[in-house]
């Protein structure tokens, strides 16, 4: 079977074409910067053809798409039929930089190879296992029962998949294995992991609350945004633009990327030891945490561009861990392939 993944962020699209017989990557493309999704698509499609990779697009078996927001009704991959389709639109409110992006990808593949199946894998459903102590927040309730204000959790493919590579490399079983896994790229999230589910995790209702972030505030006193808009005439708008595109690591440095930062750092840039020292104790803080909801850990399992590729980082996130007897695991995530798995299983 041929699946292609098509995985759309904000201004970008990753695709994949998996052999499931033996998960090899046949074809992969990552463009960066789009406008016109559309036609970025199809330029795909037509190098797929010229490269000689398919004789025709129908050669394709499935099209799986990662979703980054499921609300509370998806637990699993789902097939996307119309109403699943009009449910993530309904959710593109919560998750305004990912699900009309998605959107777009599932209509343009509904429009131009009608009756080829498509499924959707997302990012919340992972996390639907965690229970409702850690979901709701401390608001009215009709909020959560009426208007599903609550804690959703995202990269819940990549913990998904830290979670299986990490029971195989520590030969635990999947239902056994205890883990804290922290994945840290532009954008961060940690979970807490039991028993192999997801029990808590940092980011919330969207991707905005928990760990300091590429260009992402994090967790903060909701308070502000009210003194910013009563005190500096902000827009809402405005500081939601703010709190998702211009704080973080950027906020502080005026860099997202960490790799930049980190030179700095080394230089004794005092901005640079202020971000990365955030960066560090707010992961520090989660672990601290999530060690007391957790029976035992087995390990901490580092993933995402800035969890694999910084030792300093890691250094500096382990330099109080005083839990000895967890493994240090460092793993590649692998969104895309557990995409096709889930597609393939469903």
């Amino acid at each position: 079977m041929k699946i292609l993944v098509i995985n759309g962020g904000s201004s970008s699209i990753k695709v994949q074409l998996f052999d499931m017989s033996d998960e090899s990557v046949i074809y992969h493309d990552n463009k960066e910067e789009v406008v016109d999704y559309d036609a970025s698509l199809a330029q795909i499609f037509k190098d797929l053809i010229d490269k000689n990779i398919l004789k025709d697009i129908s050669d394709i078996d499935m099209f799986a798409h990662r979703v980054v927001h499921g609300g509370s009704k998806y637990s699993k991959a789902a097939i996307l039929d119309d109403e699943v389709i009009e449910d993530i639109r309904s959710l593109s409110s919560l998750a305004p930089l990912h699900n009309p992006v998605n959107l777009k990808a599932i209509e343009y593949i509904k429009s131009n190879y009608l009756g080829k199946k498509q499924v959707g894998v997302f990012d919340t459903a992972f996390h639907q296992s965690i229970p409702s102590v850690a979901y709701t927040y401390a608001l009215p309730l009709k909020l959560r029962d009426k208007h599903h204000v609550r804690r959703y959790g995202f990269h819940g493919t990549s913990h998904k998949y830290l979670s299986i590579k990490a029971s195989k490399e520590l030969n635990i079983p999947l239902d056994k294995i205890n883990l804290i896994t922290i994945h840290l790229g532009n954008g961060a999230s940690i979970t807490a992991i039991k028993n192999g589910k997801s029990i808590d995790t940092s980011m919330g209702f969207t991707p905005l609350e928990g760990l300091v972030m590429g260009t992402r505030a994090g967790d903060m006193d909701s308070a502000i945004i009210f003194w910013l808009h009563d005190n500096l005439g902000m827009s809402y708008n405005d500081i939601n633009t703010m709190l998702n595109k211009q704080s973080g690591l950027k906020g502080i440095t005026s860099q997202s990327n960490m790799r930049e930062i980190e030179k700095l750092y080394k230089q004794d840039d005092k901005m640079a030891k202020l971000a990365i020292d955030m960066f560090v104790y707010r992961v520090q803080k989660y672990i601290g945490s999530y060690k007391e909801i957790l029976p035992s850990l087995d390990a901490i399992v580092f993933s995402g561009g800035i969890g694999e590729n910084s030792t300093l980082i890691r250094e500096l996130i382990l330099s109080n861990n005083k839990n000895k007897d967890a493994e240090i695991l460092v793993i590649k995530t692998d969104e895309e392939l557990q995409i096709a798995r889930e597609a393939m299983m469903l």
